[in-house]
């Protein structure tokens, strides 16, 4: 049996692996950080080691699917600078006092009809007529919509708005380009994940395009994998 010089084996040691405790929390080159608790971990060879979650997710990772909903993340969150949806303002602006705030100007503007009024002196939206760029389904009860953040502001705040003034991410929260009249469930399904995570059931390609040119508007910084996947996506509803 021939043996290699222990010279060559202890360099081999050290180039070859990463050292991997119980703990070792283990970021993909596509940016997902992978803990003990993923099934993907064992599989998980090529990788970046972490000392923990908070670490591997302050680097620019995130959690794969699945894991982001059962794995405690308390530590990341605890940081002075954690996205509240307070940092965007306190729910619906109404800029010009005229008692109708942004998600009933949104309404307002995206009705195909005219649209009828609550018993509050015409504040309240009620019935109108809205296609839904999710699904293409009429809507005409207003209960039945929740106005989309197209480009959600907790996404934003991780990716740079999180250095905002409060003006400039009061006026994102309520950018009448940045709402869409949608199905509440849809809404609801879609949180605040971005176009590489979660897609309409249609109208996919005209999401996406505003997604980008709202990030491009207010200078976002997505993720390079974000970016990639978003540049093969419009390039692939251009052709």
């Amino acid at each position: 049996m021939r043996y290699l010089p222990s010279s060559l084996l202890a360099l081999i040691l050290v180039i070859g692996f990463e050292p991997v405790s119980a703990e070792t929390i283990k970021k993909t080159s596509s940016g997902i950080c992978h803990p003990p608790t993923s099934s993907h971990y064992e599989r998980t060879q090529n990788f970046r080691a972490f000392d923990s979650l908070e670490e591997c997710l302050a680097s620019g990772g995130r959690l794969p699917k699945g894991v982001a909903e059962t794995h405690s993340t308390k530590s990341t969150r605890a940081s002075p600078e954690a996205y509240e949806r307070s940092a965007f303002g306190h729910g619906w602006d109404d800029e010009d006092g005229d008692c109708q705030d942004s998600r009933a100007e949104a309404l307002i503007a995206t009705s195909s009809t005219t649209v009828r009024f609550g018993t509050d002196k015409g504040c309240r939206v009620v019935s109108g007529r809205w296609v839904s760029p999710f699904t293409g389904n009429v809507i005409q009860n207003s209960s039945e919509i929740d106005i989309d953040h197209v480009v959600p502001l907790a996404w934003a705040w991780e990716r740079g708005a999180s250095n905002w003034s409060d003006a400039r991410r009061e006026r994102f929260a309520n950018d009448e380009r940045n709402l869409w009249p949608v199905e509440a469930s849809l809404n609801r399904s879609k949180g605040a994940r971005g176009p590489n995570e979660w897609l309409p059931p249609s109208g996919a390609c005209g999401y996406v395009a505003r997604f980008y040119r709202l990030t491009r508007i207010y200078k976002l910084e997505a993720r390079l994998e974000e970016t990639d996947w978003i540049d093969a996506f419009i390039d692939e509803c251009r052709s």
